[in-house]
């Protein structure tokens, strides 16, 4: 293991030539950043995750409520033991063929049966207050580290000019600040990698997976190898988009349309000036050539920047769907749903099937999807979606 840890940490991979991780040791004059101090950020993601259930439950729930946020979840379909065992053992998204047998099994017409399907997949969603709650906890949690990054930034020579940034590598002391900012963002997207599985499922929890996978490996090594300055200008400038994103969520969530609208188009705006425009003219301009010319060529220079652009090609992705939402918020006077929505529209299946047979009187020929809106980038929802 001793072997296997010592080839691993390299210092011809990690450090830049004639920097040792003797340099970086912690001295009575001097404290440098410490691979041991990342074993904080466990215990206190599991913190920040019981928090968050507190806050959920406490907080964010009574306002929800005072708020008039849909408690209920999405109507439940009518029990049929039938079509319970073809959504269960077999497939919840049957084929034509398929509806056509049901219709005739059970002498429904096929789009009873579809609409049947369609409730019982969003009767295993969750319900908008959850979703209030959720957006609720991310809101307050990137409010505080936006605006604690912002309080520490300003006071340091990086801020501005990025070359400091690498100016006097490796002899640049951790403050107390610049510990407690990297453990925290550290501690809270280890709680995003584990709280993603029980959390409101988007159509791109690969994607976003692979972003919080691509977060941790960036913020521990340049953690480990002092890399921090440009850290935490990563840091704020990922925040600041995040806390308009659910901030608009919150709003659609209490129907308040047009707040919705105007927060999402703001969003949009911060989002792509901040991911596509600040940051590879800023960030990557600085990890890219500054610290190049600073710091000279070793293997692991390629390492944070193939990880960053990784980090650019997704915010193109995710600009792509913004840009797109946008278009549509203004070509139509409203925000659409997008790809990324958790609930299905009914209008756009049931009007592509005809009415094959009168309803069957024991099915609702009322399906509903109970929790409107989405909770990706995206949010809003259209009237179509309200049945």
């Amino acid at each position: 293991m001793a072997g296997i840890l010592a080839w691993f940490w390299n210092e011809r991979f990690w450090l830049p030539h004639n920097v040792t991780w003797a340099d970086l040791q912690s001295t009575e004059e001097a404290a440098f950043p410490q691979a041991e101090d990342l074993y904080l950020a466990f215990p206190l993601a599991f913190c920040i995750f019981m928090i968050r259930l507190l806050f959920e439950r406490f907080i964010a729930k009574p306002c929800a409520l005072g708020l008039k946020v849909q408690a209920n979840g999405p109507q439940k379909a009518q029990p049929n033991a039938i079509l319970e065992k073809v959504f269960t053992a077999i497939t919840k998204h049957p084929d034509e063929k398929r509806l056509e047998g049901l219709s005739k099994q059970l002498d429904w017409d096929v789009r009873s049966i579809q609409r049947w399907f369609r409730q019982r997949r969003n009767q295993e969603k969750p319900s908008t207050l959850r979703k209030f709650c959720e957006s609720m906890w991310r809101f307050t949690f990137y409010l505080y580290i936006f605006t604690y990054g912002v309080r520490f930034l300003k006071k340091t020579p990086w801020l501005w000019n990025t070359r400091q940034c690498w100016s006097g590598y490796p002899y640049q002391p951790l403050m107390p600040d610049l510990h407690y900012y990297y453990i925290v963002e550290l501690s809270f997207y280890w709680s995003l990698m584990f709280s993603q599985f029980i959390d409101v499922k988007r159509k791109d929890f690969g994607v976003m997976f692979t972003h919080h996978i691509v977060a941790v490996i960036l913020i521990t090594f340049s953690y480990v190898t002092n890399l921090t300055r440009v850290g935490t200008l990563i840091f704020c400038l990922h925040d600041v988009a995040d806390i308009v994103l659910e901030a608009a969520k919150m709003a659609n969530y209490c129907k308040c349309q047009k707040l919705s609208d105007l927060l999402f188009l703001t969003f949009a705006v911060v989002f792509i000036v901040s991911r596509l425009g600040i940051y590879p003219l800023w960030i990557l301009n600085t990890t890219l050539f500054e610290m190049y010319e600073a710091l000279g060529n070793f293997p692991a220079f390629w390492v944070f920047n193939v990880l960053l652009v990784v980090l650019q090609i997704l915010h193109c992705f995710w600009s792509y769907l913004i840009i797109k939402a946008a278009y549509k918020a203004v070509s139509k006077g409203k925000v659409a749903k997008d790809s990324r929505s958790d609930v299905e529209s009914s209008s756009d299946e049931e009007e592509t099937v005809p009415r094959s047979k009168a309803p069957h009187s024991t099915v609702a020929t009322n399906g509903t999807s109970g929790a409107n809106g989405t909770n990706g980038y995206l949010t809003g929802a259209t009237s179509s979606e309200e049945h």
